[in-house]
């Protein structure tokens, strides 16, 4: 793929991340070859850097590192993307941002996840947050936010092969063990969750085993892969992150809800966008339709991760998700 139809097709991504689009233009319209684009966007994030330490303000200092923190984590998504630097460049600008904009936002780490527990220390509600494939807790602001709004606290977690733990971990199927450990950790009898893109069969998976779990909310989550069917880059990311291509192969063959979707048994939303077609992906309507209690939004004019979309879904998903857990 060329650099601009990278930069076009990541760009409502970006953009629902809260990138600025015309920074993001600024700097995708530069490129001159796709091998350029982390290097482009670690600049970026590292001149927001330098504006937060100029800053007059914390406020205003905080809100550039959490910029920093996005512009770092979208270096990440190029094929050939040192992803390992710019992800702990990421954590470690988030850590700054939240150190002065949410002070009593707590870090909490264990074997096989880390993230950051936000919102009111009195907030008798909690939702774990997500990422997918190769998205991390630095992508989804605006969810995040979002939650945070209607008064429930809020996990962003990054777990086996993803954002902070990339490069000492890889991908697994098997997610319901790891969101067992977060649940643990968090102290808490029950959680909501919501998963984005991969990490909407993350979240399925994990409810079809996790008793704990009240709620479950999945955005362009895969219903099953089919290894042979993806389009070669999409393979070259599973394959990356999964540590090889027999690997990444296995991966595949195990995301697939069909038994599993049955088993969940609580409220369950699945938010689909009609636009959002990747071959050897069959998207999330089938375990709206399989599971007891499946609800299903589907947006016709909304793309993968909806980022062209989200007043069509965000405020209503945000508003059941906190709402089912209370």
């Amino acid at each position: 793929m060329s650099v601009a139809g990278f930069a076009a097709a990541s760009f409502t991504r970006a953009v629902g991340a809260g990138l600025d689009p015309h920074e993001y233009q600024r700097v995708t319209t530069e490129l001159a070859a796709l091998d350029d684009w982390d290097e482009a966007f670690i600049r970026a994030g590292r001149q927001h850097l330098a504006r937060a330490e100029k800053a007059a303000s914390p406020v205003s200092a905080g809100e550039h590192y959490q910029v920093a923190a996005r512009w770092f984590h979208f270096a990440t998504l190029a094929p050939q993307a040192e992803y390992v630097l710019a992800a702990a460049e990421a954590d470690a600008a988030m850590g700054r941002a939240l150190a002065l904009l949410e002070p009593h936002a707590r870090r909490i780490e264990g074997p096989g996840f880390t993230g950051w527990l936000r919102g009111r220390t009195d907030a008798t509600s909690t939702v774990i947050v997500v990422p997918g494939l190769d998205s991390s807790k630095e992508e989804f602001h605006a969810v995040t936010a979002a939650l945070l709004r209607r008064g429930v606290a809020v996990f962003a977690m990054d777990g086996p092969g993803q954002g902070a733990l990339a490069a000492t971990s890889t991908i697994r199927p098997d997610y319901h063990t790891v969101i067992g450990q977060v649940i643990d950790a968090l102290g808490v009898d029950r959680v909501g969750l919501i998963g984005l893109s991969l990490g909407g069969y993350y979240v399925a998976e994990t409810a079809a085993h996790e008793p704990r779990v009240a709620a479950t909310a999945t955005v362009s989550g895969p219903f099953r892969l089919d290894w042979d069917a993806l389009p070669p880059p999409v393979q070259d990311v599973l394959a990356r992150r999964a540590g090889g291509t027999a690997a990444a192969r296995d991966f595949a063959r195990q995301v697939d809800l069909s038994t599993l979707a049955p088993r969940v048994t609580g409220p369950l939303l699945v938010v689909d966008g009609g636009q959002d077609v990747i071959p050897g992906v069959t998207n999330g309507e089938p375990l709206a339709r399989l599971a007891p209690y499946g609800k299903y939004l589907l947006v016709p004019h909304g793309d993968h991760l909806l980022g062209n979309a989200q007043p069509d879904w965000l405020p209503a998903t945000a508003d059941w998700l906190a709402g089912e857990i209370r």
